[in-house]
């Protein structure tokens, strides 16, 4: 395993990678982390060139391979969340119909998503359009749901946000 800690404007990221894999990204605030270093050598390239782009505004979906962990209730909510397009939002309710679940479930399995920002489970938001409870902090859910706008030409700027 692989373990490095990766700057970016939302404060650092967590990153694990197991066989070429990323099976973890946590946020300071997920406290799910493991103290690392800057990486050192070449297996975190793809993932800081694809967060960077994110970041930057020219990327809207990523193209790295995963390796999550989890029951197979929780892989098909991850799944179900890397088809959120970039910019928008679902809500537990809308996931929860198509899995054939509840809301409450999807929001657990929401919650235990270890690789947060590339599997985007800041678009999920509640049914009444809220921004409810994020692992990674509140503060970081509406910066990364602000930034998004702004990039796919939503909003003119962020309010309040900036990278």
């Amino acid at each position: 395993m692989h373990a490095a800690l990766l700057p970016c404007p939302v404060g650092p990221l967590h990153v694990t990678l197991e066989d070429g894999h990323v099976t973890a990204l946590y946020t300071a605030e997920h406290k799910r982390h493991v103290a690392v270093q800057p990486p050192s050598d070449d297996a975190f390239d793809a993932v800081r060139e694809q967060l960077d782009e994110y970041f930057a505004g020219t990327r809207t979906g990523f193209d790295l391979p995963l390796a999550p962990k989890g029951t197979a209730f929780e892989q098909a909510v991850w799944q179900r969340l890397t088809q959120i397009p970039f910019g928008e939002t679902t809500t537990y309710g809308e996931i929860a119909r198509e899995l054939g679940s509840v809301p409450r479930a999807v929001g657990r399995a929401n919650g235990r998503n270890p690789i947060s920002i590339i599997v985007p489970c800041h678009r999920v938001i509640g049914a009444n359009g809220s921004l409810t409870g994020y692992a990674g902090g509140l503060a970081t859910k509406e910066r990364l749901l602000a930034h998004e706008s702004v990039c796919a030409g939503r909003l003119s700027e962020p309010p309040g946000v900036a990278f």
